[in-house]
């Protein structure tokens, strides 16, 4: 992926980000032919032992694909919207594209199917605790047989993170003031893509401030 320099993430925001989304498209080739497919991503470890589980369904054939041709890439994209010339305060703008998005790369292999049940545990632990105070659902509460059946319609996967691409195209080639005006046009237009990409903005906006003003300190 290109990657303007003025809107590198570097990994660790990259990391972060992608354990937030938990979302992705695993990208693999087949005989030279792009296969995709899209799926929920549970994250774990830092630096260079950083690993992402995912399963696909038994009747999918990605996975069959990936045990031939285990180099993948996954694709995790954030809010994005379109920025109008007109929402800044400096003259002379051109319209522009913002977006968040990270490309990860590495190769995939099948968890043993003695795992299996301890990764969808895992899986869907890992979402169903953004939804407290409700009491996480558990696969205790399946009946044995469906619980069965369920794990042997999947295929438990697991990639060993080997490099990060990451953009956070938000802006910070421009002044404070257009970042300002752009967000506040953002906001007051209200889609969900716009009020994400004003809210990181913002938030970018903040960080790179304190930061500035360590540095001056």
């Amino acid at each position: 992926m290109y990657v303007h320099s003025a809107f590198k993430a570097d990994d660790d925001a990259a990391w972060d980000f992608v354990a937030a989304r938990a979302f992705g498209t695993v990208v693999a080739v087949d005989a030279g032919r792009p296969v995709a497919s899209h799926v929920p991503l549970l994250v774990s470890g830092h630096g260079t032992a950083r690993r992402i589980e995912f399963h696909l369904a038994r009747a999918n054939p990605l996975h069959r694909v990936i045990e031939t041709a285990p180099q993948v890439t996954v694709i995790v994209s954030g809010p994005d919207a379109y920025i109008s010339p007109d929402w800044y305060v400096s003259p002379d703008q051109v319209p522009t594209w913002n977006y968040i998005a990270v490309h990860l790369s590495g190769r995939a292999s099948p968890i043993a199917a003695d795992r299996a049940h301890a990764h969808v545990e895992a899986l869907s632990l890992a979402f169903e605790e953004k939804l407290q105070p409700k009491k996480p659902w558990s696969t205790g509460k399946m009946p044995a047989q469906k619980l069965a059946a369920m794990l042997a319609a999947i295929v438990p996967m697991e990639i060993q993170v080997e490099s990060i691409e990451a953009a956070f195209k938000l802006s910070q080639n421009k002044t404070a003031s257009d970042v300002h005006e752009v967000a506040r046009m953002l906001t007051w237009r209200g889609g969900c893509g716009e009020r994400g990409v004003a809210e990181a903005m913002t938030k970018q906006l903040k960080a790179a401030t304190v930061a500035k003003k360590r540095e001056m300190a």
